[in-house]
């Protein structure tokens, strides 16, 4: 696969897209380190992030595998998969993956609030909030998790799977 700059320029919004923010400056790149990290177990730095955003003067083409782990981050399995979903959306539309909200866990909620979970087959989740990404869970039916367990997560996605630390 080429990554053509109309391709990594879509994958730019969709991260954007995915964490509910714009991307500029070096704290920005810190963070989206971070949850990248939380969330693929893969470490890309903030300066080959800036590069990919053009934050940087240095002229680097981005590796394939540095733009696979983006698109890893954002639900795909790597960037041809992003780039042949995203091929496949007429223009206008927002592909599959982005159909359900995002919430950014440490800018979108406050210590103390609860959450319900649910997924297939009959399975509710009751969780709080206890900041920092850290999670308490107050309730749970046909799930491995019990009440007083506790987790980590930076982001969940509307629809997609929940990626717990």
């Amino acid at each position: 696969m080429i990554a053509t700059n109309e391709n990594i320029a879509a994958l730019r919004h969709s991260v954007e897209q995915a964490i509910d923010r714009k991307l500029l400056t070096p704290k920005d790149f810190d963070l989206l380190s971070s949850r990248i990290f939380a969330r693929v177990g893969e470490l890309l730095s903030r300066n080959t992030l800036r590069r990919i955003w053009g934050t940087l003067d240095e002229k680097h083409e981005p590796r394939l595998s540095t733009l696979s782990i983006l698109a890893r981050f954002i639900g795909y399995a790597d960037f041809d998969a992003y780039v042949n979903k995203s091929t496949l959306v007429g223009e206008g539309e927002s592909s599959t993956f982005m159909m359900g909200r995002v919430l950014s866990v440490e800018d979108g909620l406050t210590r103390g609030d609860r959450l319900r979970l649910t997924w297939h087959p009959g399975r509710i989740c009751d969780v709080e909030y206890n900041g920092g990404q850290h999670f308490l869970v107050i309730r749970s039916e046909n799930t491995c998790l019990l009440p007083g367990n506790t987790f980590l997560c930076s982001i969940i996605i509307e629809g997609q799977p929940l990626y717990l630390d």
